[in-house]
């Protein structure tokens, strides 16, 4: 069932009765070591069967094993909310934030992840109406509880939803560093106009600059270190935000707003890094590129669909895609470690191939035929391939299982290693 349901995922199905159209498929099922492939009624009545708590356990063990020994590298967690549109009456499917299908019930996934390895660090589902950042939190630090201290991120990095005063609090306390958004409340705009009449803004380039203060809101408990960040407008756009302002007769409603203050594009970052202007600018424009993901995730995997009435097996579905996301990055990155790949790219470049499943003696042989447009370069990745494979297996049986994995993982993320360096063989989290 649960190899029926990883090919599915693999294929890109985002629905339990497209389970389907592989019935027939079986080089794959041998390959697995499966018999046949089940179909979707099978894989819903055998997920049920499944004990939420010991699942979600055994979920959290595999996806710990993922990145596990990658946690003595410098990292940074980047955290967020994605919302999925409910069509029936499953458990859990009500109103709330939902910015694409205003009114429609929903859910909330609360996702975790490594930045730049692009790898999912834990995922939770929740109703619809718990998509702030209240209800992350206890996973947050259940998530960072789980991880020797020595493995914790560099720092936590979040949108405006996180850069509220219980958030921090509680990462303060732990002694975990934070970097986030802040919303435009009142005394954060006085901030902003207190920062635009004066000197001293650092250049981050030639379009952005940005400017250190200190801020007490109403809500915080104590003083905090901002960084206030903006953009003039060029021309045209600032011609078109006039006579915006002036159809809907509004004021950006800026306290005792200078004159020119609408020529800037104004945003605001809170922290408690002691790093300089400029990086901390870098550092959160980077999180661009993780959006991407989590995106990426939900459009392009299963994080779109795969709903049952009850919700737990869609928490049971939400890590199984996570963790098969992960592999799939992972083994994309042994072709090509250079750069991410997303799997509506990937997915076609590697998985549209005609296989044949011979077998001689104790001896398992597949043939591959491409038919895709780029079938020279694809042969010629998986011939890299396997031959990278074929030394590891060279040298199994002097290696743990463990050990074996750290040496992929070595080749997989080269790119983010220095010159000589390899991931640890020592296992950081237990496995139960």
């Amino acid at each position: 069932m649960l190899g029926s349901i990883m090919l599915s995922i693999l294929s890109g199905h985002k629905r339990y009765a497209h389970i389907g159209t592989i019935i027939g498929d079986n080089v794959n099922a041998q390959l697995l070591g499966m018999k046949k492939i089940v179909s979707d009624d099978s894989a819903r009545r055998g997920l049920k069967k499944i004990d939420e708590q010991q699942g979600v356990e055994w979920m959290q063990k595999h996806l710990h094993l993922c990145f596990d020994p990658l946690l003595t590298i410098p990292w940074i967690m980047d955290v967020d909310v994605t919302v999925k549109t409910i069509y029936g009456n499953q458990e859990g499917a009500v109103n709330g934030y939902n910015p694409y299908k205003k009114g429609r019930p929903s859910h909330t996934y609360h996702s975790y992840m490594m930045a730049n390895l692009k790898l999912i660090l834990e995922v939770e589902v929740r109703p619809g109406n718990e998509s702030h950042s209240k209800y992350s939190l206890p996973g947050l630090m259940a998530l960072l509880n789980r991880l020797p201290k020595c493995c914790w991120p560099e720092f936590v990095r979040g949108d405006c939803d996180w850069g509220n005063d219980r958030v921090m609090c509680e990462l303060e306390s732990a002694g975990c560093h934070y970097l986030f958004k802040v919303k435009k409340y009142d005394n954060v705009k006085k901030a902003i106009c207190q920062a635009h009449c004066g000197g001293g803004w650092t250049k981050y380039d030639k379009h952005w600059e940005g400017k250190e203060s200190v801020i007490k809101l109403s809500g915080w408990k104590k003083e905090r270190r901002i960084i206030i960040v903006r953009r003039r407008h060029p021309e045209n756009e600032m011609l078109a935000l006039e006579k915006e302002l002036k159809e809907r007769q509004t004021t950006l409603a800026l306290i005792e707003e200078p004159d020119n203050i609408k020529a800037y594009e104004y945003s605001v970052l809170v922290t408690s890094l002691d790093n300089d202007v400029v990086s901390i600018i870098n550092h959160y424009r980077n999180r661009a590129d993780c959006e991407n993901n989590f995106d990426e995730i939900k459009n392009q995997w299963g994080w779109g669909g795969y709903v049952t009435q009850d919700l737990a097996r869609c928490r049971m579905l939400a890590r199984m895609v996570a963790l098969i996301y992960n592999w799939w990055t992972l083994y994309v990155r042994l072709s090509n470690p250079e750069s991410h790949k997303e799997s509506i790219t990937s997915r076609p470049l590697l998985m549209s191939s005609i296989g044949k499943l011979t077998e001689s003696g104790n001896q398992k042989r597949i043939k591959l035929t491409s038919h895709h447009r780029l079938m020279n370069k694809i042969a010629e990745l998986q011939s890299q391939l396997c031959d990278f494979l074929d030394s590891i297996k060279s040298i199994a049986p002097q290696l743990s299982p463990f050990q074996a994995w750290c040496r992929i993982l070595t080749k997989a993320t080269s790119k983010f290693l220095k010159n000589g360096q390899v991931v640890a063989d020592q296992q950081l989290i237990s496995s139960g």
